[in-house]
């Protein structure tokens, strides 16, 4: 990714987010993050990585208004911009943040389990360490 497309992406991120909160009026949008603006060197696409707090149906009904809404988005966009053409926007499903909390409660409970386990064996020792004493 190179620095203007690095830059475009950004400032799409910005703009997006601002159009979309204040000039989209469609309830099936609902609580939502852009996480990412992925640009390609021509800039004549652009993937728009929404983060949506809620529900399946909810995230499926604020990314088919989004898809919906694009035309509209974009009509917002020109004078924002100071660019020849306007990127085509496709909104795509980002569920990094959900994952990254699946990950982070599976951690949570390790550890859960190892203090636990500490608790029960103090001196580290299970029946499959040598220094058991069924080894000696």
């Amino acid at each position: 990714m190179t620095r203007r497309t690095r830059q475009v992406g950004e400032l799409l991120k910005e703009e997006l987010d601002d159009i979309i909160r204040r000039e989209v009026k469609d309830p099936r949008i609902g609580f939502f993050s852009i996480t990412n603006v992925e640009v390609p060197p021509d800039l004549r696409s652009a993937h728009v990585y929404i983060s949506v707090l809620g529900s399946d149906e909810e995230r499926d009904g604020t990314l088919a208004a989004l898809r919906s809404a694009s035309k509209f988005v974009r009509y917002h966009l020109k004078p924002r911009l100071r660019m020849r053409q306007i990127p085509e926007l496709e909104f795509r499903d980002d569920r990094s943040m959900e994952y990254a909390q699946h990950i982070s409660e599976t951690l949570r409970e390790i550890r859960a389990q190892d203090k636990a386990f500490r608790r029960t064996h103090p001196d580290g020792e299970t029946e499959d360490s040598p220094n058991s004493e069924e080894s000696k």
